[in-house]
Order: C-alpha cells, then sequence, then structure tokens
C-alpha cells in the first residue's frame, strides 16, 4: 500500500477539522510544543557557539523540529532510536543531560563518547538512543539489525531509523528495506526529506515523485506526511509503530520537511539556492503553526511562549558554562573500549607518563 497523498492534520488555518485530532491530552500537547522550542533555542545558541569558535561544527535543525517531535513523542519508552543527523533532540527528550549535550561538541571530558565522535553525534544509551555514522545511510542497515534482533528474541519494542532524502541513494537503503521487509522486522524508516541533500535538490536526487513511492519494490507501507505538522506525523508514527509491534512489518514514512539553514556550520546554502524558496518554507513554520493551534485552544499565549524561551535559554547557558570549564579527555581514554583488557604495557606506559616518568 501506497499513500502518495499528503497527509496532514493542521490545516490552512492551523486548526484541526473536527474528528481529526489525534487522542493526546492536553499537558501532552503543551509538552509537544515545549520540546520543539527546546530544540530550537538550542540550535541557535550552539550555531552562536561555533561562531564564536567555542565549538567546530554544528548541524541545524531549524525547520525539522515537527518531524522530529511528531516521530518521538509517538514512541514508547522501550523503543530504540537509530538517528541520522538531525535528531539530537530525541536524546535530549529522553534524557540525555545539556551539559552532556554540550560536551560532545566540545569532545571534552564530561563527553560520553570521550572525544572520539563528531560533534552532533550523541550516544545515550538509558534512552536507547544509538549513536549515529557519518558515512550517508549506513544507520538503515544498523536499524534493520537492531529490529531484527528484538524479534529474534521475542521483544515488544520497535525501532525508528531515520535518515535525509540523500540516503535514500545509498546501497544502505535497499539492503535495509529489503532485509526489514523480508524478515518482518519490527523498524519504521523515518526519512526527513528536507528538499536538499547538502547542494543537491530532491528533484536530482531521484525521478520518483516521492521517497514513500519506493516501499513499494520492498513489499512495505509508504506513507507520506506533512514534517510542518507535529500532529500528522505523531499520527502516522504511531500507526506504523503499532504495526510493527503487532509483527506485521517495516513501514517507510517519508516526512516533507525543510532545511532551513546550512547542510552545517560549514556550509553557505546561498550559493546553491534561491532565498525566496526559504521564504515559502518559513510560512510553513512547524513551530508558528503548532503554537497557533494552542492558542486557539487557550493552551499557550505569548507571555508562556516567552518564558518557555528564556528558561530554556538558562538551562542552556549553564549547561555550557559547566561543560567549558571541563578539562581534555584522559590521555588513558586511548587504550579504553578497545580490548576487553588493556595491553599491560599501554597500562605501564599511561601511569609512567602521570608520574612523570619515560
Amino acid at each position: 500500500m501506497i499513500d502518495d497523498a499528503l497527509v496532514r492534520i493542521l490545516n490552512d488555518r492551523d486548526s484541526v477539522p473536527k474528528g481529526r485530532l489525534p487522542d493526546i491530552g492536553e499537558e501532552d500537547l503543551v509538552r509537544m510544543l515545549v520540546e520543539m522550542v527546546r530544540i530550537r533555542v538550542f540550535d541557535r545558541r550552539m550555531l552562536a557557539l561555533q561562531r564564536q569558535g567555542r565549538i567546530g561544527f554544528y548541524g541545524p535543525v531549524t525547520g525539522q523540529e515537527g518531524a522530529i517531535v511528531g516521530s518521538a513523542s509517538a514512541a514508547a519508552e522501550e523503543d530504540w532510536i537509530v538517528p541520522a543527523l538531525r535528531e539530537g533532540g530525541i536524546a535530549i527528550m529522553r534524557g540525555l543531560p545539556l551539559v552532556e549535550a554540550v560536551a560532545q561538541l566540545i569532545g571534552n571530558a564530561l563527553d560520553r563518547c570521550k572525544g572520539r565522535q563528531m560533534p552532533c553525534h550523541y550516544t545515550w544509551k538509558p534512552g536507547r538512543y544509538v549513536s549515529m555514522s557519518s558515512v550517508i545511510g549506513t544507520q538503515i542497515s544498523h536499524a534493520t539489525g537492531l529490529a531484527m534482533a528484538v524479534r529474534h528474541r521475542g521483544g515488544s519494542e520497535a525501532v525508528l531509523g531515520f535518515l535525509g532524502d540523500g540516503a535514500t541513494s545509498s546501497n544502505d537503503f535497499h539492503a535495509g528495506l529489503n532485509f526489514a521487509a523480508v524478515r518482518k522486522a519490527p523498524v519504521v524508516f523515518v526519512c526527513q526529506n528536507n528538499q536538499w541533500s547538502i547542494s543537491v535538490p530532491f528533484s536530482k536526487q531521484t525521478a520518483s515523485g516521492s521517497v514513500a513511492a519506493k516501499a513499494v519494490a520492498y513489499g512495505m507501507p509508504g506513507v507520506r506526511v506533512d514534517g510542518n505538522d507535529v500532529l500528522a506525523v505523531r499520527a502516522v508514527m504511531a500507526e506504523a509503530l503499532s504495526r510493527a509491534r503487532a509483527g506485521e512489518g517495516p513501514t517507510l514514512v517519508e516526512c516533507l520537511t525543510y532545511r532551513r539553514l546550512g547542510h552545517s556550520s560549514s556550509d553557505d546554502p546561498s550559493r546553491y539556492r534561491d532565498e525566496s524558496e526559504v521564504e515559502r518554507w518559513e510560512a510553513k513554520d512547524p513551530i508558528a503553526r503548532f503554537r497557533r493551534f494552542l492558542e486557539n485552544r487557550g493552551l499557550w499565549d505569548d507571555s508562556r511562549q516567552e518564558e518557555t524561551e528564556d528558561r530554556i535559554a538558562g538551562e542552556i547557558n549553564r549547561a555550557i558554562r559547566e561543560a567549558e570549564a571541563a578539562g581534555p579527555v584522559p590521555e588513558e581514554t586511548l587504550i579504553q573500549d578497545v580490548f576487553e583488557t588493556p595491553d599491560p604495557r599501554l597500562v605501564e606506559h599511561f601511569r609512567n607518563t602521570r608520574e612523570g616518568r619515560t
């Protein structure tokens, strides 16, 4: 089954037609907006740190908060997250301390990756958030393998495997989706189609009319959803995750969204795309749309928006101060996590180094 029509819940007036609102409590609705705002404020602050030379690299998320929060809020606590570049907000939603998120961007002693990973490549085992790989598409096969393992063990959890539109051109896209469908793995592939694979537009990425249409070749449902409509994303993902847990196999979900800023802090998008395109997508901002929906229901207002932004900015600033005060990664970590027992000669070397002996 391929639903190539765009699934939407919020209409052009940012209200919900009668009977279309998912069964979500008011507290959860508000929490979804707060998480979207947290991602946006964190984005702005980390880009500022990069421009000031305090971190070396950052992959901005602005414009894609609806797809991220909609997907994560539909998942159960025991579900696994296998991210691509722009899902770091899910790790924070699942409990990754802000100070550790900032430290990972710095690569210092508070970084649980021990300075070994690229910035934005968070890992958070308590939240079942798997560290990503920078190699395009590899996480698709990782998500499939993890889901196959879940099924083999008889587990009840599902796996969310994220990818960008560029990853649909990778070998792992074919291998991962094909294996998942054949083995009925409990995985939902979430493609954040943000229209640009760095400087390559989606129109030059594939001749298919959509990413969702590709699902037919693998024998799985493909659903295309308005990625800037957080309610629609949550509803589509809830159905796909329920299907996965019921043993019915994988689903390919295409979240149609837009990367408003550069691919990374090293990228200048003005060199390859027209600013008028950016402006058209700014009018579809996922936070602004959902905020208007909540305001119309009496659940949000300007003062609450200001208080939330100020509170989150304060939390982030405190995390930055703590993270920047940490020292470098200890040299001994160079020999950790390689062998079960480090080579005694290397252990002796580091002991001698600490004691000032050669």
